[in-house]
């Protein structure tokens, strides 16, 4: 049988404490969007598999009818010019589909992500308020007060009973596992309606993220795909008004 977790290393990157990057899927997709965008815009080289039967058990198929196994998957990106650090990121088609199964999958992630003695890590999500937003904030929760007052500086607000209920997942067990394996960080986590993919709020959290990398990043890809999801919630909102719209249906919309 499959081990629980297995690992296929495609190559052996020296890097020098890099800094580690998560996003995977989530609440609108926030996490895996800005990871992947990260991962395109640095022009990231891939460096490991990570395949689970804690994952769904199913194949994806490609554009040319070829399969693969669900995975989840890490690259990596040594700095250039004025940026401070190496990186790596870790996105992937899913998450652990048990409580059981995100603990082994997390905790065999920092398994491999201390062998690059990793200086901090930065876990991305979205934070589903249940409406649409214009302009996202970027709501923060960190292992260290240093680096409360340090994401403060550059746009990440930390208010008191935001969120609430906690951080479930990949994000919120990294941090937690890692604090007790020495390793400091903090999630970012871009406000959502959680209905559909949010481009723009990942584009918010890769601002906020940017600055705290010192990389440079081009956003015209994400905010095309959000220009794209707008037009797409306008005409559902144009099917649903009625006709003759009476008063009290005009106030669901507001």
């Amino acid at each position: 049988m499959m081990d629980e977790v297995v690992i296929r290393e495609l190559a052996k990157p020296k890097l020098d404490r890099p800094i580690v990057v998560e996003g995977l899927p989530g609440v609108g997709n926030v996490g895996k969007l800005a990871a992947e965008h990260l991962v395109d815009e640095l022009k990231a080289v891939k460096f490991m598999d990570i395949y689970s039967r804690h994952f769904p058990p199913q194949v994806l198929i490609n554009d040319d009818g070829i399969i693969r196994l669900v995975r989840n998957e890490l690259y990596y990106h040594k700095a250039k010019g004025k940026e401070t650090a190496d990186i790596i990121i870790l996105t992937g088609d899913y998450q652990g589909l048990s409580p059981d199964g995100q603990y082994e999958l997390s905790w065999r992630a920092l398994d491999v992500l201390d062998r690059y003695n990793p200086r901090r890590l930065y876990t991305l999500g979205g934070w589903g308020i249940g409406k649409m937003i214009e302009a996202p904030r970027v709501l923060g929760a960190a292992t260290d007060p240093k680096l409360v007052t340090e994401l403060k500086k550059i746009g990440v607000t930390f208010s008191k009973g935001e969120p609430g209920g906690g951080i479930v997942g990949a994000s919120g067990l990294l941090l937690g596992l890692g604090k007790i394996r020495g390793i400091d960080g903090a999630c970012l986590m871009g406000e959502t309606s959680g209905y559909f993919v949010d481009p723009k709020s990942a584009e918010a959290v890769l601002q906020v993220l940017a600055k705290a990398l010192k990389v440079k990043l081009d956003f015209s890809a994400l905010q095309e795909k959000a220009h794209q999801i707008d037009l797409i919630t306008s005409k559902l909102k144009d099917a649903a008004v009625p006709a003759e719209p009476k008063k009290e249906n005009l106030d669901y919309f507001a």
